[in-house]
């Protein structure tokens, strides 16, 4: 009786309740198929018949670190998921601050949807609508044409541009509802203070809206690290480290090596927000 009427006065903890057996359940599984990769990256393949033999090696990290290819798609990799979050956040912050801050109801109204409604969009459309525009006589070239300029075509520069766009709602959204949280009496306060404009963005919005920022890029860095189907639509021969996966499990056929590079982006964000935590920018929001 007495656990019934905590139930009933406390509504959230009868929901939290409700909740834990199919948490834990999807704890135990991802968890369970983390550990499940981080021991098939230790095992090797035979030589000859191709087939996984359980035995403990290091010769997968071994080739991933000391061959040349490999080292140079998880730099390409790694740098390409920095400049997508540093383009995403260039972009995100100012239509932020304008929904936010400056837009009226109806219109911030009807920027939200417009933010959304690509997400509702398939992801191979959006690539592939890019790779129109990205390839010669497309709009890019059509429209850069008159300024003497021509489309970049496929390569590096199209995938962190198409990468770019699809993740961007994933920093506006965040960075959107920190702008929000944000009082205008302390705009107006460094207004009368006579602040300049930069100067309140830079002292009063950039320390509030930090936390969001921070936010959004784990979606945009965390899903450039782990994609394969952009670079493989507009990235012409380049590949990354979702591409190693990807050829190893299905035409080279060898698991234990797959595992091995899957296992970079997986401690590349362990590390991250690592960092980010010492930061203190996830308690702050």
């Amino acid at each position: 009786m007495a656990v019934s009427g905590l139930l009933h006065r406390r509504p959230g903890l009868r929901v939290g309740l409700l909740l834990t057996p199919p948490m834990l359940w999807l704890g135990v599984a991802y968890l369970g198929a983390l550990a499940a990769l981080f021991v098939t990256a230790f095992w090797g393949q035979n030589s000859f018949t191709g087939d996984v033999e359980r035995t403990w090696t290091l010769d997968n990290f071994r080739n991933l670190f000391t061959i040349d290819v490999y080292r140079t798609i998880t730099v390409r990799t790694l740098g390409i998921a920095v400049l997508v979050t540093l383009l995403d956040a260039l972009i995100a912050f100012p239509v932020a601050l304008f929904m936010a801050k400056v837009a009226s109801p109806r219109a911030q109204r009807l920027l939200l949807v417009a933010v959304v409604m690509p997400l509702w969009a398939s992801y191979l459309v959006k690539a592939y609508a890019w790779r129109g525009m990205l390839g010669t006589g497309g709009l890019v070239s059509w429209v850069a044409a008159p300024f003497g300029l021509d489309t970049p075509g496929y390569g590096l520069t199209a995938v962190i541009i198409t990468l770019a766009y699809l993740w961007l709602p994933y920093m506006i959204l965040p960075i959107f509802a920190g702008l929000e949280r944000l009082p205008g009496s302390l705009l107006e306060a460094s207004a009368d203070l006579g602040a300049r404009s930069t100067t309140t963005l830079r002292r009063v919005v950039l320390p509030v809206v930090f936390p969001a920022i921070v936010a959004g890029s784990l979606f945009t860095f965390s899903l450039t690290l782990g994609d394969y189907i952009a670079v493989r639509i507009v990235g012409g021969a380049n590949q990354m480290l979702g591409n190693v996966v990807y050829d190893n499990v299905g035409a080279a056929n060898n698991l234990p090596f797959a595992a091995a590079v899957a296992t970079i982006p997986v401690v590349v964000m362990v590390i991250y927000l690592t960092a980010v935590r010492r930061t203190g920018a996830l308690e702050n929001l």
